[in-house]
């Protein structure tokens, strides 16, 4: 059983959905806990030969067997079943938006111009604007500080989780609450955040300095191969209908199993067991 799989709490929101109770239930497999252009699976991670890895998308699942993992299954992100679970407010209610920095994580520090991020955030946004951080960068006060004077309201959605424990079912729950707030969501790199509020119904936008990671690896390709393969994705202003229709497929909220299948393939108890 693979800590990451527990990440953003999303083996509960599975659980959940198969209606099963329980702290963190295990998971038969390695499940995909972001959006990347690889196997769907963090490259800096071992994984066991034939365990089966549990990816959002066909597309995913493609690339994945691509690259010679043959054991992957695509059952669409906890992301969109958790959507599908609590259905959202109405879009009027919805003001400014929530904008992600591209940030850095526990092993890799993000580097980059931030006073240049700001002043495109206040020419680009028409309403009031909320900074969401990573918990790694929201616990700089110098940076929180500078996002606050430019009269942004800065947030952060939570921690992820690691391996020793500190896992947060809530996490998912805090960012969809958040995401319906707004009418916009936005960042400086194409990011799993950006899919997600896309899916949540707000308007995305990808623009600003992409920054980088202190010894940052472009795996599978890097910034520049995802500026070539997803260009319409990228911009101040995008194509709603387009954006949303990436998003479904990248997400996997196009193949969604159905609560029998998911206890089936992640070796959870049947129906008829439960009973």
């Amino acid at each position: 059983m693979h800590h990451a799989n527990h990440y953003y709490g999303h083996s509960r929101i599975l659980a959940r959905y198969c209606g099963l109770d329980g702290d963190f239930p295990r998971i038969h497999g390695y499940l995909q806990h972001g959006w990347n252009i690889g196997d769907g699976m963090a490259p800096d991670h071992d994984f066991v030969p034939g365990v089966p890895l549990l990816v959002w998308s066909e597309r995913t699942r493609r690339r994945a067997w691509s690259l010679g993992r043959h054991t992957a299954y695509a059952l669409g992100s906890p992301w969109a079943y958790l959507l599908r679970m609590e259905p959202g407010e109405l879009r009027e209610q919805r003001r400014g938006t929530i904008w992600y920095p591209f940030h850095g994580w526990e092993g890799q520090d993000v580097l980059g111009d931030h006073s240049r991020l700001i002043a495109q955030i206040q020419l680009t946004e028409p309403g009031p604007v909320t900074i969401c951080l990573y918990w790694q960068e929201y616990q700089s006060r110098r940076l929180r500080r500078r996002y606050e004077q430019a009269g942004f309201r800065v947030i952060c959605h939570g921690y992820r989780g690691d391996r020793w424990g500190h896992q947060d079912p809530e996490f998912l729950h805090r960012q969809l609450r958040e995401q319906r707030r707004h009418v916009r969501v936005a960042s400086n790199r194409l990011s799993t955040a950006v899919f997600y509020g896309t899916l949540a119904g707000c308007e995305p936008a990808v623009y600003g300095d992409p920054m980088h990671l202190q010894r940052e690896n472009p795996v599978y390709g890097g910034q520049a191969r995802v500026r070539r393969e997803w260009p319409e994705m990228h911009g101040e202003q995008l194509d709603l209908a387009v954006a949303r229709e990436v998003a479904v497929a990248e997400l996997g909220a196009d193949r969604l199993l159905d609560p029998a299948e998911m206890r089936w393939l992640l070796r959870w108890p049947t129906e008829k067991a439960m009973g």
